[in-house]
């Protein structure tokens, strides 16, 4: 019995060693674990604010473009316009000079119809009134 009883002793104190040993691994390893756990969670903090710091940066990119290709568009919008309207104050510049010059145009044929038309005239009735006033005077002579 004495052997039995040295034999449980050791069995039962090598099943409180081992108990302990396999308590203690268990809180290492969970200790391991909480370590790798705030160990990957400070990661992903860090990874989560390169990510938002990059997707804030890309926007404020973007949108510095877009602004810059607004103004550019504006621009080109101003410059147009200017252009249209420099380009029609030049067709009624030529065309009010057209109109001008063929209103002179036209007057001067006019003047030159009219002095024509009144030489004949006047040619015309010199030869009538020469003719005729002459006769006349020989016809009142002879009454």
């Amino acid at each position: 019995m004495k052997k039995v009883v040295i034999t449980l002793s050791a069995v039962l104190a090598l099943g409180l060693v081992s108990c302990r040993e396999t308590a203690k691994k268990a809180g290492d390893a969970a200790n391991t674990a909480v370590e790798a756990t705030k160990d990957a969670t400070g990661n992903a903090a860090e990874a989560t604010k390169d990510a938002a710091g990059n997707v804030v940066d890309a926007a404020k990119n973007a949108t510095n473009s877009a602004v810059e290709a607004t103004k550019d568009a504006a621009g080109n919008v101003v410059e147009a316009g200017k252009d249209a309207a420099n380009a029609a104050g030049d067709a009624v510049k030529n065309t009010a000079e057209g109109a001008l010059k063929a209103g002179k145009d036209a007057a001067n044929a006019a003047g030159d119809a009219v002095n024509d038309a009144a030489k004949e005239a006047e040619g015309k009735a010199s030869d009538l009134l020469g003719g005729k006033s002459h006769h006349s005077h020989k016809e009142a002579g002879q009454k």
